[in-house]
């Protein structure tokens, strides 16, 4: 109730405009930042004070809560064959995808050459990490059905680049990378806690 009695305060004192002016004078540049008033640090105490009392008072269970998860076998096994997929996965895409960016290079100087270029470099190593780690969330949860709908939502998203052979194929090749090894991963961990592997 205390925790929940600071949170409320400092959130009044946060969302509250401060109409008394501040005392003296401030110069205000762009290296240094605003003054912050005397309710937003109020506030500020307020919201600290709540999360150090919820913390305080939840201890006891938050610990509970993490000595089971560190002896759960079941998580680690996940953990690890998500991160090894999601990873391990970049460089099985690097290494497949190699080759078309070889070929790309060896292109003569030209308008194909160029878009070929542009295409595959706007391609995000962020895009492949959250592709990886959904299709082996899916997968490792045994909904195979919600996995080919990640597929479908970055082939909607990657359609205006089919004009351009060779980036349409680094794209494809970039994907069956990833789906091998999200797919992998995660046979190999439901294998490993004794689920069936799909």
């Amino acid at each position: 109730m205390t925790a929940v009695t600071f949170l409320a305060i400092g959130c009044i004192l946060l969302s509250r405009n401060s109409s008394i002016p501040a005392a003296g004078f401030s110069i205000k540049t762009p290296l240094f930042p605003a003054p912050i008033s005397a309710s937003k640090r109020a506030g500020y105490l307020s919201i600290t004070l709540a999360i150090i009392v919820g913390l305080w008072t939840a201890w006891s269970k938050l610990a509970s809560i993490g000595s089971d998860l560190l002896h759960n076998d079941t998580l680690a096994v996940m953990s690890s064959a998500l991160l090894i997929a999601v990873f391990g996965g970049g460089a099985l895409v690097k290494k497949a995808t190699d080759p078309v960016v070889e070929e790309v290079y060896a292109l003569p100087d030209g308008q194909n050459r160029d878009s070929a270029l542009a295409l595959i470099r706007s391609g995000g190593r962020v895009i492949g990490l959250i592709e990886r780690g959904l299709l082996f969330a899916f997968l490792a949860a045994g909904q195979p059905d919600a996995a080919a709908l990640v597929l479908a939502a970055k082939a909607l998203a990657r359609a205006p680049v089919d004009h351009v052979n060779h980036a349409s194929k680094y794209f494809l090749v970039g994907t069956l990378a990833s789906v091998i090894a999200a797919l992998a991963m995660s046979i190999a961990a439901r294998a490993a806690v004794g689920l069936p592997i799909l």
